[in-house]
């Protein structure tokens, strides 16, 4: 039977600010900002790569990305973060991870 109150489960994995700064740390981690260029300019997680979820290009882009690495997602409040990681998994990552509250949630650098 069809429920209108079941959930899609997710394919990526919510972690805090703290484990997503180990794991940004680990070898084959590529760190994604999905906000716009400006919020990007203003300041972002050292080593972080600029996706903009809202630009027409950001699903070829992400497309293009190896499937093989580990993929850490963030942008002000997690949630475009979230919208990035549902269109990644769709395309076949499997090692997503979003940054619990985004950015605004970082109690470490900003560059």
């Amino acid at each position: 039977m069809f429920s209108f109150f079941s959930a899609k489960a997710k394919k990526y994995q919510d972690v805090p600010a703290d484990a997503f700064y180990d794991l940004s740390r680990q070898p084959n981690t590529v760190i994604l900002d999905v906000r716009s260029s400006g919020e990007f300019s203003s300041g972002k997680i050292r080593g972080a790569r600029n996706l903009d979820i809202t630009s027409p290009g950001f699903y070829n882009q992400v497309a293009n990305l190896p499937k093989d690495k580990t993929y850490l997602v963030y942008c002000r409040s997690g949630n475009r973060s979230g919208k990035a990681c549902d269109v990644m998994a769709g395309l076949g990552f499997d090692k997503l991870k979003n940054l619990s509250g985004g950015i605004a949630r970082w109690p470490f650098e900003t560059v």
